[in-house]
């Protein structure tokens, strides 16, 4: 049985991509939106628009599973059925800042597929002449929109901070970050907005399978290099009381895509909030960080630490230990963390690191609710997970159970309605703001 002409109009049309990485839209199919094994039509109502600064990405030794329209089932094609024996590849987007995935794309590997990137890989079509992400918004605040980042405007800020700490090596690997990586943070620095990053921590003792700066594996390649030194105490406040003197409800932070955990690196970043905080109470000095080591937090929050924000991919200590395979400490050292921050009155977000088809299954779902009765933080960041999805699933499942989702956009409502004196955000926000 065909889908009726007027339910067509509905359904958002699949993209897909040939050898050469052409993308276009296929007539007749619909695109799939995947959660673990569960497959859903895209349609105009479970997406929107493609957030502008989004990517599309095609994916190699990989299939694309899609909807046929005509005959209402679900299909995996090798091949464009309109043209015999040119093959076919899934198609994915990577979404801005600000927006969580609430399907992936549907696909099927190959027997010797290669692992992929390090990005999300969201579910894309095309309907009336606009591309369609299954997103959903979370943060509206414009911190990392491309668009007010103009080159010209960042180089202005650059050659500004040169001849302002012109010997500053931490200054320095900013501008690596901005201009070489495309890092929003780096960028933010220069054109004096929002938050600056203070990377620090040349170690770390997890092994993240999705880490951004060092891989251990072959087939998976980092996308940015770790910071190679230790900044001093007065370059951090030099970098940080230059960002914070210049803008309003400014933030601060430590733990950044380009170094390891920022609690390694204490013996620097204690002197360094100390100095900060001697010559000013602006500002909010935040840290990004795995929460490992609650007593080295304590020396930071005593020094003068007004947030954190700490990442974990699941509440389920298994699921936790799959991913951060960390090395001498466990998962109920970063709970230990957790209460620390909040019985010492800082600001507390955890970073949630969300794949559809595992973070929306019933047993994440109840673990979740536990934790937040357990620890009342003020703020999760629905972060989207950049790791291969069916190797992440692979990985899951052999540690916990999971079952059927529910749906990310269904989750969202529940620990929303569940909590709903708990923040929903995407970026560590000023101290102006924790109450509101």
């Amino acid at each position: 049985m065909s889908v009726s002409n007027k339910k067509k109009t509905d359904f958002v049309t699949a993209l897909v991509a040939n050898a050469a990485g052409e993308i276009f839209e296929l007539d007749g199919y619909a695109a799939l939106g995947m959660e673990g094994l569960t497959y859903t039509p895209l349609r105009t109502n479970n997406t929107r628009n493609m957030p502008y600064g989004s990517e599309l990405m095609y994916l190699p030794d990989r299939r694309p599973i899609l909807f046929n329209m005509r005959t209402a089932k679900i299909e995996t094609l090798s091949q464009n059925p309109y043209i015999p024996d040119e093959p076919l590849f899934p198609v994915s987007a990577f979404n801005s800042p600000g927006y969580v995935i609430s399907y992936l794309g549907a696909y099927v590997e190959n027997k010797k597929g290669q692992s992929l990137p390090l990005f999300s890989y969201g579910a894309v079509g095309w309907h009336q002449g606009k591309f369609r992400s299954a997103v959903l918004h979370v943060d509206r605040e414009k911190r990392q929109d491309l668009r007010l980042m103009k080159a010209a405007d960042i180089a202005i800020g650059i050659e500004k901070m040169r001849k302002q700490m012109p010997d500053n090596r931490l200054r320095a690997h900013l501008e690596k970050c901005a201009l070489q990586y495309g890092c929003p943070a780096g960028k933010n620095f220069f054109l004096s907005r929002y938050e600056a990053p203070l990377p620090t921590a040349k170690q770390c003792n997890a092994r993240c399978l999705g880490c951004l700066s060092l891989q251990q594996r072959g087939d998976i390649s980092h996308s940015q290099d770790r910071i190679g030194f230790t900044p001093s105490a007065e370059e951090i406040a030099e970098v940080a009381l230059a960002h914070i003197e210049g803008v309003e409800k400014s933030v601060v932070s430590f733990g950044q895509g380009c170094e390891g955990d920022p609690l390694l690196a204490v013996d620097v970043i204690e002197p360094a909030v100390r100095l900060i905080r001697f010559n000013t109470r602006r500002g909010t000095i935040n840290i990004n960080t795995n929460g490992s080591l609650p007593e080295t937090l304590k020396r930071l929050i005593d020094a003068g630490l007004d947030s954190i924000r700490i990442s974990m991919n699941s509440v389920r200590e298994d699921c936790y230990h799959a991913y951060f395979r960390p090395k001498g400490y466990r998962f109920s050292d970063v709970l230990k963390s957790i209460d620390l921050a909040l019985e010492s009155d800082i600001f507390v977000a955890i970073n949630y690191l969300n794949c559809p088809g595992f973070s929306d299954t019933p047993q994440e779902l109840k673990a979740l609710h536990r934790f937040l009765r357990q620890h009342r933080i003020h703020m999760i960041q629905w972060r989207n997970l950049n790791f291969d999805p069916l190797r992440y699933f692979k990985i899951m499942d052999s540690v916990a159970q999971n079952g059927k989702p529910i749906g990310m956009k269904r989750l969202l409502e529940q620990i929303r309605k569940a909590f709903p004196n708990l923040k929903f955000g995407y970026f560590n926000p000023p101290k102006e703001k924790f109450g509101k």
